[in-house]
């Protein structure tokens, strides 16, 4: 197992496990940047921090079932599921912030991780943002 792996390991086991903000944190380098389906482009650890921070109120029992693990180089990527009970406030990238639904959700989602110096550099988060929200059950009903 190299580098890029067992930082990609330590990374999930973080947010998932150990609910480990601290750790999160001490994985990414300073000027790493992240790519998510709902935020967009986050610049900078502590901004990225801040990301799984809230995605762990929102979610503080998540986990992670591996499908498929690879390392390429300085890459590790994870597919996956992430699931959980939404039992926490959601933070929207509107600025606002809606109460907890108490629903399950389980999406299928892919990391990329770039590590550099035993820190995420650059990092990339797939997942399909209207199943999440429908999941959650904040999606407008469809009309009939």
């Amino acid at each position: 197992m190299g580098q890029a792996r067992e930082v990609m390991d330590r990374l999930t086991d973080a947010l998932t496990a150990q609910q480990d903000i601290k750790v999160v944190g001490e994985l990414y380098a300073e000027d790493a940047v992240a790519f998510t389906p709902d935020e967009g482009e986050i610049h900078g650890r502590d901004h990225i921090v801040e990301y799984w921070r809230q995605m762990t109120e929102a979610v503080p029992e998540a986990t992670f079932e591996t499908l498929h693990s690879y390392e390429v180089g300085d890459t590790a990527i994870d597919e996956g599921f992430f699931g959980g009970r939404n039992t926490g406030p959601l933070q929207l990238p509107t600025g606002e912030t809606l109460p907890a639904t108490q629903k399950e959700l389980r999406i299928r989602g892919v990391d990329i991780a770039t590590v550099k110096d035993g820190r995420i550099v650059d990092y990339r988060l797939y997942f399909d943002e209207m199943e999440f929200l429908g999941q959650l059950g904040l999606l407008p009903d469809e009309p009939s």
